[in-house]
Order: C-alpha cells, then sequence, then structure tokens
C-alpha cells in the first residue's frame, strides 16, 4: 500500500509544493548548463540550481517522513550537510584546473597570472 495516501493535506502541499520548487530549480541548472557558452558560465548554473535544487527536495523528505513516522527524521541533515561541503569544494576545483589549462595553453579569455607583490619591508 502507498504510504503517501496516509498523509495529511497540512503536510501535502508543503511537500509538493518543495518537490516542484527544488525540481524547478534543478530544470533551471540544467537549462543553463546547455544554454551558456562558455566553461567558466557553465560551472555556475547547474552548481547553484542543484545545490538550491537539492536543499528544496530534501526539505520535502524530512517533512514528508517525519509526518510519517511520526518523529523527526534527521538523514536528509546529513545528507544536506554534504552537498553543502562537496559542491562548492568541486565547483572551485574544476574552475582551477580550467584556469591553469588555459593559461598553459595562452588562451586569450582568461586574465594572465597577475604578478607576484614584492614583499613587504618592515
Amino acid at each position: 500500500m502507498n504510504q503517501a495516501a496516509d498523509l495529511p493535506l497540512w503536510a501535502a502541499l508543503p511537500v509538493a509544493a518543495l518537490v516542484l520548487l527544488g525540481a524547478g530549480l534543478a530544470l533551471v541548472g540544467s537549462i543553463g548548463l546547455l544554454k551558456l557558452r562558455s566553461f567558466y558560465d557553465r560551472i555556475h548554473a547547474p552548481t547553484l540550481g542543484t545545490t538550491l535544487g537539492i536543499g528544496c527536495v530534501l526539505l520535502a523528505s524530512m517533512l514528508f517522513f517525519s509526518v510519517l513516522q511520526t518523529r523527526f527524521v534527521l538523514h536528509e541533515i546529513l545528507i544536506t550537510a554534504f552537498m553543502v561541503v562537496t559542491t562548492p569544494v568541486t565547483l572551485m576545483l574544476l574552475a582551477r584546473a580550467a584556469l591553469y589549462r588555459d593559461r598553459q595553453e595562452g588562451s586569450a579569455e582568461v586574465p594572465p597570472v597577475p604578478p607576484a607583490a614584492p614583499p613587504v619591508k618592515e
């Protein structure tokens, strides 16, 4: 039997809204990945869209299972913490690797390496 039928209306409406919002944000991030031209533009849209989208879906999941099990469900908080930590780090590593590669190839699209600052004498 489907447990979603046991969910009260006061909980079903926010769960549905959060799932739809999360799916919409993930869709916007995916469209940004397809439509934006350069790699540096493309890495931002899916990262932001999917991070916010997964956050909404996880909130919906927390509400859904907390109401059905009549206890607070904490599994999604761990998933959220891992997503919040790993997604920006992955974005930064990808961007730095691409920037290093483009600078090594002499691409005109990226700024050159800034000169080193002279040491400060006291």
